[in-house]
């Protein structure tokens, strides 16, 4: 089964919490497990959850933690359990529907080919639930078009269709709309297209993620010229995310272009770091080394690579990198 339902499940699943009206709690005996949770101790959370829901079975903000919990943890069938229970408690709630066919969809990524067909049914069913219930639920729509754009055309795949959910998107946010027609496009290798929605977003949004969306279509059709000016422009408008500083740098060292700003992001990514940028530091070493491999600064380059392999001996592409260099 090809990769589904990867664009925002996961992190909506886990924080969009549905705002129901559970009268008659005591958040007292139930604050230990929430803070726990909202400090993203998620293990942590779930006995304290599971003692509160001993005496309140129906509870559903504490079945929703539960299964947002297992969802971080990846245990997809105690997962499904949590959500089907509240799909069955509250049936007309879209967020629980679009949760449950989620935590299907993740489960369908770990099994069996055959296995998972079994379960195309359900995960349909549970976004088209959703989707009929709330006509705004932005994350159910993007679902369906991942879904539908994804699934081989024998078992109900249709890209006639993942458009049509990427039309109802463009009436909800018109960003999101021009970033699903622009994802369907690339999908099946229309890059003229793609690009020309992803410029549509950057017009219309302008968000990081819109500017992300339109380098990484420029590096994977081969246009590191454009990515750089893409990043350049991003750069300008967010310079305080620094994931953009080190996606310059990245594709300095890997297409030799830029080069000087390439190790200035580099830098600077280096200097601001920290976990939430999501790519170590190790990585930004190597792609300093591989700068000044291009620029003809050997004794740099191995600075450089040395230190990457210092933080992390076993990095594989550290260790090629640095024969290449030992090489030159």
């Amino acid at each position: 089964m090809v990769k589904w339902l990867l664009i925002l499940l996961f992190p909506v699943m886990c924080y969009a919490q549905s705002s129901e009206d559970d009268g008659g709690v005591d958040y007292n005996a139930f604050a230990k497990a929430e803070t726990l949770f909202k400090q993203e101790e998620y293990q942590k959370s779930l006995p304290y959850f599971k003692d509160y829901l001993t005496s309140n079975p129906n509870h559903l903000q504490t079945l929703e933690y539960i299964g947002d919990a297992y969802g971080y943890a990846k245990d997809w069938d105690l997962a499904i359990d949590y959500y089907e229970r509240l799909v069955e408690l509250q049936p007309k709630v879209a967020n629980y529907h679009y949760k449950y066919g989620g935590a299907l969809g993740m489960k369908a990524l770990t099994i069996n080919r055959l296995r998972a067909l079994g379960l195309i049914g359900d995960i349909k069913k549970a976004f088209s639930t959703a989707a009929s219930l709330d006509p705004n639920h932005i994350e159910t729509r993007w679902a369906l078009v991942e879904f539908y754009i994804q699934l081989p055309g024998i078992v109900g795949g249709s890209e006639n269709k993942a458009k049509r959910y990427a039309d109802q998107l463009a009436k909800i946010s018109p960003v999101d709309g021009y970033l699903a027609h622009g994802y369907i496009a690339e999908y099946n290798d229309r890059p003229e297209d793609a690009e020309r929605n992803y410029l549509k977003a950057v017009e219309v949004g302008g968000s990081v993620t819109c500017y992300t969306k339109l380098y990484e279509h420029y590096e994977k059709n081969n246009a590191p010229e454009k990515a750089i000016e893409t990043l350049k422009v991003a750069q300008e408008k967010h310079d305080s995310d620094n994931r953009l500083h080190y996606q310059l740098g990245k594709i300095a060292g890997q297409y030799g272009i830029g080069l000087d700003q390439g190790i200035a992001c580099l830098d600077k990514y280096i200097e601001r770091h920290s976990a939430e940028d999501g790519v170590p530091k190790d990585w930004a070493y190597y792609r300093l080394a591989q700068i000044y491999k291009h620029k003809g600064e050997k004794q740099k380059a191995t600075a450089w690579i040395t230190k990457a392999l210092e933080d992390r001996p076993d990095f594989k592409e550290a260790l090629k990198e640095k024969e290449i260099i030992d090489s030159l």
